[in-house]
């Protein structure tokens, strides 16, 4: 027999015996682990050192592995995978099950590699990937036209309140004792904001979530956020019909250049519109753009190249005339919308976002399904219209 394969053979024998006992002690150990048992030092010395020695075992049969290999090569053998030469040999499993019986194997191998095509010498499939527990998310929409408007709550499904339609302001001088006073005018009319109910949900398997525990709270995350993206666009778009909310840009006062310019830039435009809030005598608070015409704005330079409003380098809050600009896609791409926002609506929540889990649906019951239901109630008042301003970025040029 040649010394090479008998070589092989018996590395193989100890290899078997070797990896046997690291998982017999490995057993042992783990289960009185489990029971809370003490003083395992021993077993635990014990399993050290079998470890140390099946990796010595295991060193040596892969380098005489490897030998054998390139041995096959040059003598043009017939190739197969490790796994196929080996651990699938008949002969080979006769020896490991009775290591004296003096039986031998010959087994000639080729180089394996990581390939995981059909072919002999491939392993790339034992190969186990290396998966990353958790879920990598879609991007996130930054949440931020709510923080804008004055907070409040309700226990009513409606909302009335007393809206400003006209004012003339007739205030002055009394000319001289004795003479009528200046009379103004106020009219107002009974306005109302219906409580709309935004919601939406999402059913999976009673296994699943409870396979994979962290499901239940990224779906409930997820859902949370869809909420509030659409929350976002009611608040700003919502055209009051149906169930959906009567938003901001649909009551807002159109744009009008009240300084009458000649021409103007956009910058110049955004300016203008907090010039008619302030004219309607409310001091504008903000701007809400789209991040398209934001990023414009910024990238703006002067003749010589030098950015007027953005900073690379810059960290800052994005401001402009003073004012916390909103960047958010809820807003159309080239419109804008300037006003004094905590003064001119209000929110009234009757019921804020919620997770309701259920079970009790026929269907789901006896399909072993769960349904996430993510909902809120609400309603927007809008006090006063002149105090926002809405319009087209357009420049305007001289004639």
């Amino acid at each position: 027999m040649d010394p090479k394969e008998d070589n092989i053979k018996q590395l193989a024998t100890e290899f078997a015996k070797a990896t046997d006992k690291v998982k017999e002690i490995a057993t042992d150990l783990k289960g009185r682990m489990d029971s809370g048992e003490k003083g395992l030092e021993d077993l635990k010395n014990q399993f050290d050192e079998k470890f140390s020695e099946f990796n010595d075992i295991k060193g040596r049969f892969e380098d005489a592995e490897q030998k054998m290999s390139r041995r096959g090569q040059e003598e043009g053998g017939r190739t197969k995978t490790i796994a196929e030469q080996i651990f699938e040999n008949d002969e080979f499993k006769s020896l490991a099950e009775n290591p004296r019986s003096g039986k031998s194997i010959r087994i000639a191998v080729k180089d394996v590699t990581s390939a995981t095509t059909n072919a002999n010498g491939s392993a790339g499939a034992l190969v186990t990937p290396d998966r990353q527990s958790g879920i990598l998310a879609l991007p996130e929409q930054r949440l931020t036209v709510r923080d804008l408007i004055a907070p409040g709550s309700t226990d009513s499904n409606s909302i009335e309140y007393p809206k400003e339609t006209g004012f003339v302001n007739n205030a002055g001088p009394q000319a001289k004792e004795g003479d009528l006073k200046n009379e103004s005018e106020i009219k107002f009319n009974e306005a109302n904001a219906p409580v709309r109910t935004i919601a939406h949900w999402i059913r999976a398997s009673k296994q699943i979530l409870e396979d994979a525990p962290m499901l239940q709270s990224y779906l409930e995350g997820r859902m949370r956020f869809g909420l509030k993206l659409n929350e976002d666009r009611q608040l700003l778009n919502g055209d009051g019909t149906g169930g959906n909310l009567l938003g901001m840009i649909p009551q807002a006062t159109a744009f009008a250049d009240p300084a009458g310019m000649t021409e103007y830039t956009i910058l110049d435009q955004l300016r203008l519109a907090m010039l008619q809030a302030v004219l309607a005598e409310y001091p504008a608070s903000g701007h809400i753009l789209n991040p398209i015409d934001w990023a414009r704005i910024e990238m703006t330079k002067d003749t010589i190249g030098r950015y007027i409003i953005g900073d690379p380098q810059g960290s800052a809050n994005p401001r402009l005339w003073n004012l916390p600009v909103v960047d958010t896609t809820a807003m159309a791409p080239g419109k804008f919308l300037t006003g004094a926002f905590n003064l001119a609506a209000q929110i009234f929540d009757r019921m804020q976002a919620a997770v309701i889990i259920s079970t009790e649906d026929r269907d789901n019951f006896i399909r072993n399904l769960v349904t996430l239901l993510v909902e809120e109630r609400l309603a927007l008042a809008v006090y006063r219209p002149e105090a926002l301003i809405y319009g087209t970025l357009t420049a305007k040029v001289a004639p």
